[in-house]
């Protein structure tokens, strides 16, 4: 199970997870945007990551809610399940739980708040990915997670026979492209890739796309990457301004946002562009009231509104 087997590439949505007023899962809510991210033509799908909230939902919440997705999503585009937790046996389980109910991958970073070594890492994703038979994606995500996967470790993990992609949100682009130099041979790589650097690298060397917060920057990112599959390069170039200058009003280089939290921001966000986001849960608080207008006003300067 290795690069060829897997059509893993262009935008996803790391989608979050609508909670009603009462801090209930809305179900309703999450099944509209299902519909939502598939109307509007993206590549794959990522439940229960960070913009998830997974840390605020008990276990059987995390399985309803990667149930509802799969079962609406169907085999239109990958679903990947993000499976992160503070123990191998809890990513185990939620895994086991992805792979019966039909999802095409399963996603973890390493333990957060542990700050295991390189070994442990390594150690970490092998017995993970070795105990459920299913498409892995590994995720660095050091502002989550307090560790750095290295350039050497990830070309370990890479080696897993279930590993076959890896998620690299350093916020260091260098690293980020020693990490694809390492491991493209192998794994597909999803980092930051919508600009005119990230464009070269692509073409010139490898990088198969990006999974993004939310996907309110879908109207420029999945024509970018329609446009990148096609070689329509003018065009690429074209909407890869308009993306980045989304990401630039919205969000800074370590992936802090300008107005709120990242998920606060990005469900007002969403709020404001008429999207099925709902609210965020504790301990996550939202928006303060006195962001909003900056927020719409950065919306409208990024073409959204």
């Amino acid at each position: 199970m290795k690069i060829a087997d897997i059509e893993w590439r262009g935008y996803w949505p790391a989608a979050p997870t609508p909670f009603a007023k009462d801090h209930s899962v809305d179900e309703e809510a999450l099944r509209n945007l299902m519909q939502l991210y598939l109307a509007q033509g993206v590549h794959g799908i990522l439940i229960n990551g960070t913009t998830g909230e997974w840390f605020s939902q008990s276990l059987d919440e995390r399985r309803r809610v990667a149930e509802i997705a799969v079962d609406e999503v169907g085999n239109k585009v990958p679903v990947v399940v993000g499976c992160t937790a503070y123990t191998p046996t809890e990513v185990i389980d939620l895994a086991d739980h992805a792979r019966e109910m039909g999802a095409a991958g399963a996603l973890a970073t390493p333990p957060p708040y542990v700050h295991p070594s390189q070994e442990e890492i390594f150690l970490f994703y092998k017995e993970i990915t070795e105990s459920v038979e299913m498409p892995w994606m590994a995720y660095n995500w050091p502002r989550g997670t307090a560790v750095d996967i290295s350039v050497e470790t990830a070309s370990l993990i890479a080696d897993l026979t279930n590993v076959v992609a890896i998620k690299d949100s350093t916020g260091d682009e260098l690293k980020c492209m020693q990490t694809v130099e390492a491991v493209a041979d192998r794994v597909r790589v999803f980092g930051r890739f919508i600009h005119p650097r990230g464009m070269a690298f692509m073409r010139g060397l490898a990088g198969d796309g990006n999974i993004d917060g939310g996907a309110i920057g879908a109207p420029f990112a999945v024509p970018f990457y329609e446009a990148i599959f096609t070689n329509d390069i003018e065009t690429a170039h074209f909407f890869s301004r308009k993306y980045d200058a989304l990401v630039q009003n919205l969000v800074h280089s370590d992936y802090s946002s300008r107005f709120a939290s990242p998920t606060s921001q990005l469900k007002a966000a969403m709020s404001i562009l008429g999207q099925p986001g709902g609210i965020v849960r504790r301990p996550l608080q939202p928006i303060a009231e006195h962001e909003i207008p900056r927020l719409r006003a950065a919306l409208t300067a990024s073409g959204l509104i």
